[in-house]
């Protein structure tokens, strides 16, 4: 697979964001031309030629050990998301008779059990497209916003991007945003001949500017655990923790789980038990208390 654009657009807004001093290097005289690290420079921190380093940065990177890409992640201080992505790139880019995969969509059985065992917290599955595959009562009751449309699987980064109403239900929609199209750009780089994940970023990319600013700034990230913030239609604010876990492969998707808690006796554990006991009743997307009959 041609990936030689996403290589050189992703080493080099990296290098452009580390200056000299935080490189231990010697700023030098003089007016630099580049924002952050010269090409010059990163080779020498990497320990390679620059004529090397260049023929890299212009995407040529097939047949180039792990040693000397680590060396370039480290001249270029990577975290653990953006090494694992540059190996990546460097996988997709070697020659495959693989065929251009379609996703199953589907997730085993067991996984679905699993999630209705789990009462106290909301708990879904979704793949490296950001679509979500399974859910248990309380987890599509917190996500109901994203069931409105029936048509296709309910999918994060279409909501976000796509729906009006995602500004409200994301506290701090922006760093939401940030970390979707994070994911997506971390997904594209293991799988990049998903089509149904080039078909997604095309569509975004077509209508959102928002989603086309940040796709450009080639940030990615893993999966770990945090906090976010909601305000849902039904009960208002919810501050909850999350832990996401990747499960077993299936036809090389991987699958995550995520499960979202609040801190007992907080606001939150309270407005999440209210959630619940809605989900009980209802099975549609939520219709916020002014607006019920």
């Amino acid at each position: 697979m041609d990936n030689r654009s996403d290589i050189r657009d992703f080493l080099v807004t990296r290098r452009a964001r580390i200056t000299p001093e935080q490189a231990g290097l010697l700023p030098g005289s003089g007016r630099r031309r580049v924002p952050g690290l010269r090409r010059e420079e990163v080779a020498v921190l990497a320990g390679v030629s620059t004529d090397w380093y260049t023929r890299l940065e212009k995407g040529h990177i097939t047949g180039v050990s792990e040693d000397v890409l680590l060396a370039v992640a480290r001249a270029l201080q990577l975290d653990e998301a953006e090494r694992t992505y540059l190996f990546d790139l460097a996988r997709a880019a070697r020659p495959t008779r693989t065929p251009p995969r379609r996703g199953k969509g589907e997730v085993p059985p067991r996984v679905q059990w699993m999630l209705d065992t789990m009462t106290g917290s909301a708990a879904f599955v979704a793949n490296g497209r950001l679509d979500i595959l399974a859910t248990n009562p309380l987890g599509r009751a917190l996500h109901s916003p994203l069931f409105v449309d029936p048509q296709r699987p309910a999918n994060f980064a279409r909501f976000q991007f796509l729906d009006p109403q995602a500004a409200d239900f994301y506290q701090d929609w922006a760093s939401a945003a940030n970390v979707t199209v994070a994911l997506l750009r971390a997904e594209a780089g293991r799988r990049p001949q998903d089509t149904q994940l080039r078909e997604l970023v095309g569509e975004l990319s077509t209508v959102s500017e928002e989603f086309r600013i940040r796709w450009a700034a080639h940030d990615v990230r893993i999966h770990h655990n945090g906090t976010k913030q909601f305000h849902h239609p039904v009960v208002g604010t919810l501050e909850l923790g999350y832990c996401t876990l990747d499960l077993p492969a299936e036809d090389q998707e991987v699958l995550r789980l995520t499960i979202y808690t609040a801190v007992p006796g907080s606001p939150s554990a309270d407005a999440l038990a209210l959630l619940a006991s809605w989900a009980a009743t209802t099975a549609g997307p939520a219709v916020p208390a002014s607006e019920r009959p």
